[in-house]
């Protein structure tokens, strides 16, 4: 396989015959590595993660990564940075295989097994990478904020860690100042889990996991737990109360089925005829990349949506929890009764089934 090196996105147009593309797309890209719906990734190469897709593509090399020059991406996270470092580290990253997989999923889905070897190894990668952007540069869906375009900005992130990350992949304590703080957060927020206070009950039949626990937790703790399902409804202590389609409907997960997000203006009405707190409830839109259903308050930006929830203000409701459960729970019985779960939902079939439902 030829030498990689990375470009960013804004003159792999120029290249992309030459170039891969990573978590994103890039039309007439040599080569796609993505989960993204409707990307064209290769079925052999396809993963729950952009990172798992450039990992598969190592192992098997298809002619279009040997003959390519480049390799990019249009922004700037866990997933997507693992898969270009891998690409531009191939023998590093397969000796690190179980451990780069890992961190992506921790930093996409904001799932991890906190029984394997590895997980607190990638907690402290994630921590490391999170705590650099942020002091560095800026925090993620921050570039509009700051009047830039993030498929430019994000290059200058690149450029940075690129050639900083093996040595904290190889040796964690060589970013401990960076990492702890979030990393001690994190830990805590997962002994806070396991206690008799946080009682977790799951819906396999809608994909859907309930967390009861005192107050809002960091994701990567409170989402740990749920992986399996798709749908998330946190109830915290003084009835504050947040449900959140996760991240692996927005994407194509190859692992298992899932089913298409729905659109929860009919369940955004039910809440507001039960609420009598003065709030009012009100729900992203499916294409969102993690949509959220919450009392609302103030608007929230982007960054503010896709911050960890004790990030952000969460309003008391005047619905009592196991009210609050069962409209969730119903809901979602209700209309997903003819849906079944698959892989590979396009969006066309995602917004037919919400149409069903609105209708």
């Amino acid at each position: 396989m030829a030498h990689l090196q990375f470009l960013p996105f804004a003159e792999a147009r120029r290249h992309a015959a030459v170039t891969v593309v990573v978590d994103s797309i890039l039309p007439r890209a040599a080569l796609t590595l993505a989960h993204w719906r409707a990307a064209p990734t290769p079925g052999a190469f396809q993963d729950d993660t952009s990172a798992g897709s450039a990992l598969r593509a190592l192992a098997a090399p298809p002619a279009a990564l040997a003959a390519a020059r480049f390799v990019t991406a249009n922004h700037f996270d866990v997933d997507g940075f693992v898969g270009v470092w891998a690409l531009l580290h191939p023998e590093l990253a397969r000796q690190h295989e179980h451990l780069l997989r890992l961190v992506a999923t921790l930093g996409d889905f904001r799932e991890i097994d906190w029984q394997d070897p590895r997980a607190d190894h990638a907690l402290r990668l994630v921590c490391w990478l999170n705590a650099e952007e942020k002091a560095r540069f800026y925090e993620p869906f921050g570039a509009p904020a700051r009047r830039r375009r993030e498929d430019e900005a994000s290059a200058e992130k690149f450029a940075w860690f690129l050639p900083r990350f093996a040595e904290v992949l190889l040796d964690p304590e060589a970013g401990r100042a960076a990492w702890l703080p979030e990393y001690e957060r994190v830990r805590a927020a997962v002994a806070a889990m396991q206690r008799p206070a946080t009682a977790l009950r799951r819906y396999p039949a809608i994909g859907l996991t309930v967390v009861r626990t005192p107050e809002p937790l960091p994701y990567y703790a409170l989402f740990g737990p749920t992986a399996g399902t798709d749908m998330v409804l946190s109830l915290y202590d003084g009835q504050r109360y947040e449900f959140e389609y996760k991240y692996t409907t927005w994407v194509d997960l190859e692992s298992r089925p899932t089913r298409p997000r729905l659109p929860l203006d009919a369940l955004v009405a039910a809440l507001n005829a039960r609420e009598a707190s003065g709030q009012l409830w009100a729900a992203d839109g499916v294409t969102d990349t993690g949509p959220l259903l919450r009392l609302a308050g103030r608007r929230l930006s982007k960054a503010q949506r896709y911050a960890d929830p004790g990030q952000r203000p969460i309003y008391a409701s005047s619905i009592g929890p196991e009210a609050m459960e069962e409209l969730v729970v119903s809901f979602f019985r209700r209309h997903y009764a003819h849906i079944a779960p698959r892989r590979y939902w396009s969006w066309e079939e995602v917004r037919a089934a919400g149409a069903a439902v609105s209708g």
